[in-house]
């Protein structure tokens, strides 16, 4: 009933002015960027039929060089295409995107520290061999996830399943209130209001008794929802804050690469992740879109959580410049407090991806998963923006007898990201691959779940900048009793949703079918 009262005493807060923020002088110094470079084409116009002739030959190199890179295809083509219509210019703008000191630093920076990691997550080998006994279809994934993104298996944890932003908020805060060490954390988006500042009364007290807290924001995703200087003004609690990749006005792919992780640590031995930020929309006390918010996330207690500890440390050792002893935030087993009303049960495998390594983990683990199911597949997913690998194996399974169904929403927080979402309808029903808009809202979890015995819960979205661009995180379930509250979640969310079938799709008029077409050759760049 107290904390009640203080969530509805919380005095949200709208997002901070535009011209009164970090991105308005950003804006503001990266056109002066584009300016410099149409004046400078301006003064040397008279020059304009030899500079015309050697940019053409750079954008002509380019091109040859982006088709000989080792990237996705679709980035390939699009990059190309765009190039080439535009040959003056096309080269040119990719170059001072990719040739960037910066850039180098941040790649240098990111993989030292993950690979320093590295030696600090060793697979129990008899958890491996459990799994083999058990299952030759979650073997392989497990293994994969551990060989190529160096995060182990575990047993001996529990998880707990939130089928909203509103239950695992009050969770969290319980959890919180509990913490005696050290409070982990990470996320895209914080937010004044009730959910974040429900969450900072805790971590201030927590501090004032001595516990050590860490906080990382993404600088782009809270750009707009945090005012300048933030860890400076949460360094007055005693909590120690960076953001994330800051942003700056200099033109750089960098900037892509975004930290979309979901993440909170506690004493080492409790752990959150799932779609929810810390804002109040994702519990519906905010109304960012009509409608309702739906989202997920899962609770995990036991040894897994040490996979997400050291995800933490990772990008906090490249934000903030200190050295990072893991060992010290390692919990040893025997030390792990009593299960509550969770048993541990099935395997539990906690893993990230990074976009600054050549393994597109995350994609490989949703392939792994469709390419072994038997019977069924269910995802959710606010963005359906996907590759010719991601289609050809949902294509091949729904042709296969498997029911594949995918949930997204039938309220858009993006209106062109959701006319390209839309895009991909058409080939996917044409298969016999099902799809539903959420009718009540916007759903916003990012879960993928096969045959009752296999699930992902986490940041990932089905999109370029989630499987190729941006730092994300989640856990693969095996064997959990927690995935049958998966399943049913999902169930009841299909039973409010509206099936948009392949003849429905055929319906839209001509002109609209080409321009998504149009938009949906153009996606991996948006």
């Amino acid at each position: 009933m107290q904390r009640q009262q203080v969530i509805d005493k919380e005095r949200k807060r709208g997002d901070y002015d535009l011209f009164t923020s970090k991105l308005y002088w950003v804006l503001i110094l990266v056109l002066l960027q584009f300016g410099f470079i149409l004046f400078t084409y301006i003064k040397l116009r008279e020059q304009y039929i030899n500079i015309q002739a050697l940019l053409s030959l750079v954008s002509l190199a380019v091109v040859l060089y982006i088709i000989n890179r080792p990237i996705n295809p679709a980035y390939k083509l699009a990059w190309s295409i765009t190039i080439l219509l535009i040959p003056i210019f096309g080269g040119l703008f990719y170059l001072l995107l990719s040739v960037n000191r910066t850039r180098q630093r941040f790649r240098n920076s990111v993989r030292a520290s993950v690979q320093e990691s590295k030696e600090h997550l060793k697979q129990d080998p008899s958890v491996i061999e459990r799994i083999e006994q058990i299952s030759a279809h979650a073997a392989p994934q497990a293994s994969y996830i551990y060989n190529l993104a160096r995060y182990p298996v575990y047993q001996n944890t529990s998880v707990k399943y939130f089928a909203s932003g509103e239950e695992m908020f009050m969770a969290l805060l319980d959890q919180l209130e509990k913490a005696e060490h050290f409070i982990f954390i990470e996320y895209f988006i914080i937010h004044n209001g009730i959910f974040w500042n429900s969450i900072l009364d805790i971590l201030k007290k927590k501090a004032r008794q001595g516990v050590e807290i860490k906080v990382i924001y993404d600088d782009m995703g809270s750009i707009r929802t945090l005012p300048s200087g933030y860890a400076e003004e949460l360094s007055k609690y005693h909590i120690d804050c960076v953001g994330f990749n800051p942003f700056s006005p200099t033109l750089s792919l960098r900037l892509n690469n975004r930290d979309h992780r979901k993440i909170t640590v506690i004493d080492g031995h409790t752990s959150f992740t799932g779609g929810i930020n810390l804002a109040d929309e994702y519990i519906n006390k905010r109304q960012k879109l009509a409608g309702y918010w739906k989202d997920a996330g899962i609770m995990l207690k036991g040894e897994a959580t040490w996979n997400f500890t050291v995800m933490f440390l990772q990008l906090w050792k490249q934000a903030s410049g200190e050295e990072v002893d893991y060992e010290a935030y390692h919990i040893p087993p025997e030390a792990f407090p009593p299960h509550e009303n969770e048993k541990p049960d099935g395997f539990v495998q906690p893993y990230a991806d990074n976009p600054l390594f050549s393994e597109v983990v995350a994609e490989n683990v949703y392939l792994n998963m469709i390419h072994r199911a038997t019977r069924y597949i269910y995802i959710t997913t606010p963005y359906l923006i996907v590759d010719n690998e991601m289609i050809t194996a949902l294509t091949l399974a729904a042709q296969s007898g498997i029911d594949v169904r995918i949930i997204t929403p039938r309220v858009p927080d993006k209106k062109t990201v959701f006319m390209i979402t839309r895009s991909f309808y058409e080939p996917l029903t044409k298969a016999g691959v099902k799809i539903y808009e959420y009718v009540p809202g916007f759903i916003h979890s990012k879960m993928m779940i096969a045959d009752d015995d296999y699930a992902v819960v986490g940041s990932i979205n089905l999109d370029y900048r989630s499987l190729y661009l941006h730092f994300e995180c989640a856990a693969f379930l095996y064997h959990c009793s927690e995935i049958r509250s998966i399943k049913e979640d999902i169930l009841d969310t299909l039973s409010v949703s509206e099936e948009i079938t392949y003849e429905s799709c055929l319906q839209m008029n001509r002109p609209y079918r080409i321009w998504l077409s149009l938009l949906r050759l153009y996606a991996p760049l948006l």
